[in-house]
């Protein structure tokens, strides 16, 4: 029997980084935030709580990728297979995914600064996409290289908040 070939959407699978991932959903919310313009909404401060998103998702992200350095593993999201160490502690403790937290964070920061409800759904669109393509294969790569210790670690922090 011939080994059985890859499904399509499998072949999309840790091949976009998530940082291009974030760029691309943030252009689509710019992109429909002008073509939806009757969807804008008003918000005191919003240009101020945009900012605070848009920091705390850079500060997480930042925080997140000194603690892999820190623990002497990859921080490249292309290549789970060469993580060295499962971190658990800090940001990692409440969130398996802190770094795309943060990504989804800035998104939301983006939305809030284009004043735009419909602009805010393409958020959605990055967390599906990540789940699939990148944390998915990500968490198979873990259970691999760290079985039961990765297995606890799954069974008591929660896949994004």
């Amino acid at each position: 029997m011939p080994p059985e070939r890859p499904r399509l959407l499998d072949r999309l699978e840790l091949k976009v980084p998530p940082p291009v991932v974030t760029l691309a959903v943030g252009m689509l919310m710019w992109l429909v935030a002008g073509r939806l313009p009757a969807l804008d909404f008003a918000l005191p401060l919003r240009t101020a709580l945009a900012s605070a998103f848009v920091l705390a998702g850079l500060a997480l992200t930042g925080a997140c990728a000194w603690q892999f350095r820190r623990a002497g593993t990859t921080v490249n999201p292309m290549k789970p297979t060469k993580a060295s160490a499962l971190v658990d502690t800090g940001f990692y403790r409440l969130s398996r995914n802190p770094i795309y937290l943060g990504d989804a964070l800035i998104l939301v920061g983006w939305g809030l600064g284009l004043a735009n409800l419909a602009s805010l759904a393409a958020i959605a669109l990055f967390v599906a996409y990540l789940n699939r393509f990148q944390i998915g294969p990500e968490e198979r790569a873990l259970r691999t290289a760290f079985g039961a210790e990765y297995e606890a670690y799954r069974a008591r922090v929660r896949r994004w908040i």
